[in-house]
């Protein structure tokens, strides 16, 4: 009786033992859970594709390449480009995140299996088989992508094609002709053969989708618009042989909104504010003086940053033009107060003459009248008269600013211009705005337009 009394009790503790880890189980089950169950390959799919990886590389030597010997090896070329940018004017070189696919036919990879037509393999396989040689010539530096694991892609078919992708960035060289700077474009290359076998052996082809480009909002062409791409094939003689030589140009249109901003309208304004002192009275020395210093060294405040942005190029850009135009009508304000505060300065001069008793014949007897000092100056009273003589006999007025009216008249006078020096400011209100404006018109339409 007690042994049949533990039996019970033991089947009855194994039975809620089981429904404890039934319940268990399904306690542990998401039901808004809608992921995709993966299956297991099939024991004779794995079997079938370990047979065949193990077949292919008994006797595989991967230093030699597909059909030595016998013809060249056709490569087919496809760029799927990620994003392009930033673009160093500095540096003279560019930023390109590419996927880079490669296609050829190595019959010693043909296999017969029911059960694919076509193997797709992780970077492991990468390092087992034969690989192009190719080289990017222009590239300063490369890195290829290990994050999470190597980006390569490995696919072989069973008729012997091979696909192999790899993803890389590259910083390549791009020589920029920055003579219309900042409205310039360029055509920046991406340059790739093989290294080590000529035409006769390795022969690059672009294949039907050669290069295909991702959105680009994506791309980080800060101050350049994307315009286009175009590809060509070449081929290049060096000592060593004939190389085949693909090339993809990526077409780029700087944008002048940065520069205009940093640099055009600061000039213009710079040199609008060096005009207003052609409206302050002349004998304001202080303020023509301060004003026109303060304009000078903000140009060439301007034109040091300006510099900044570009390598040391010997020749002259557009920029370097416009700068260079501005703060010449900057120094040629500066330089029309000078003169005028010179010139005026000599027409209130007295003549070392003045001390003859007889001066001229329009005042002969005359004796010359008293120096009055007026603040820091010294004027002559009746000075009018004694400068006369003087200036009609051409001593003092040998250039082309004349003191007195009478000297308009005077023989010495023919096939020049008169200019009066006291109305230099006046001349120079209409003369620089002018200049300016029609320097401006050929200027921006020589660059934008011709």
């Amino acid at each position: 009786m007690t042994i049949k009394f533990v039996i019970i009790l033991f089947i009855l503790l194994a039975q809620g033992a089981r429904s404890d880890l039934l319940d268990y189980g399904a306690d542990d089950e998401d039901p808004n859970d809608t992921s995709v169950t993966q299956m297991l390959a099939p024991r004779s799919y794995q079997e079938d594709a370990t047979r065949i990886l193990n077949n292919l590389l008994k006797e595989y030597d991967k230093t030699l390449r597909p059909d030595i010997g016998v013809k060249p090896t056709v490569v087919d070329v496809g760029i799927y480009v990620n994003s392009i940018g930033p673009v160093s004017s500095i540096d003279m070189e560019y930023q390109i995140d590419i996927i880079f696919a490669q296609t050829w036919v190595d019959t010693r990879l043909r296999f017969n299996s029911s059960n694919s037509r076509r193997l797709t393999l992780n970077s492991n396989m990468v390092g087992l088989i034969w690989l192009p040689d190719t080289i990017f010539r222009n590239s300063k530096n490369a890195d290829a992508h290990w994050i999470t694991t190597p980006n390569q892609l490995l696919r072989i078919w069973n008729n012997g094609k091979v696909l192999y992708t790899l993803r890389m960035t590259i910083n390549a060289e791009c020589q920029l002709q920055l003579h219309n700077f900042p409205m310039d474009e360029h055509s920046c290359p991406l340059v790739f053969s093989s290294y080590g076998y000529p035409r006769d052996e390795i022969v690059y082809k672009w294949s039907r989708t050669s290069v295909e480009t991702s959105d680009q909002k994506y791309w980080r062409l800060y101050q350049f618009d994307f315009m286009g791409l175009r590809n060509t094939t070449d081929v290049l003689t060096t000592t060593a042989g004939e190389y085949v030589v693909l090339s993809v140009y990526f077409d780029l249109s700087r944008r002048m909104g940065y520069f205009t901003i940093q640099t055009y309208i600061p000039c213009i304004l710079t040199v609008v504010l060096s005009w207003v002192s052609f409206w302050i009275k002349s004998d304001a020395t202080p303020a023509r003086t301060a004003l026109g210093i303060t304009t000078v060294l903000t140009m060439t405040t301007l034109s040091t940053v300006a510099r900044n942005s570009l390598p040391r190029v010997s020749y002259v850009t557009a920029m370097d033009l416009f700068v260079t135009v501005c703060f010449l009508f900057v120094f040629a304000a500066m330089i029309e107060y000078a003169m005028l505060n010179y010139y005026s300065y000599s027409i209130r001069r007295p003549p070392a003459k003045m001390q003859r008793m007889a001066y001229s014949s329009f005042n002969m007897g005359h004796a010359p009248h008293s120096m009055m000092p007026v603040g820091n100056s010294l004027f002559w009273q009746d000075y009018d008269d004694n400068c006369l003589y003087e200036c009609l006999d051409g001593k003092d007025c040998k250039s082309f600013f004349c003191c007195y009216e009478e000297c308009k008249e005077g023989g010495w006078r023919k096939g020049r211009i008169h200019v009066n020096i006291c109305e230099l400011d006046a001349y120079s209100r209409v003369f620089f705005p002018t200049s300016f404006l029609l320097f401006n018109i050929v200027y921006w339409v020589s660059y934008l337009y011709l």
